[in-house]
């Protein structure tokens, strides 16, 4: 199974980003992405690539999702 995370985009330079994951900071690459993606913007990233720019609403339903999960568990 494939799992793609949200994240928040801190930082762009160039190919890469300094995006967080709920705390965590990590970098990753956004040559993926035909748009622009700037510090703000959310993504789905996998493998340590961004593969999609979501909207906000949908990164933190995502989110609140995988939290609900881990507490369950």
């Amino acid at each position: 199974m494939c799992l793609a995370v949200p994240a928040k985009i801190i930082s762009v330079n160039g190919d890469l980003a300094k995006a967080d994951f709920g705390g965590v900071r990590r970098e990753i690459v956004v040559t993926l992405i035909e748009d622009e993606v700037k510090p703000g913007d959310y993504v789905l990233v996998h493998a340590g690539f961004a593969i999609e720019k979501i909207r906000e609403e949908e990164a933190l339903k995502i989110l609140e999702a995988w939290r609900e999960i881990f507490e369950e568990g």
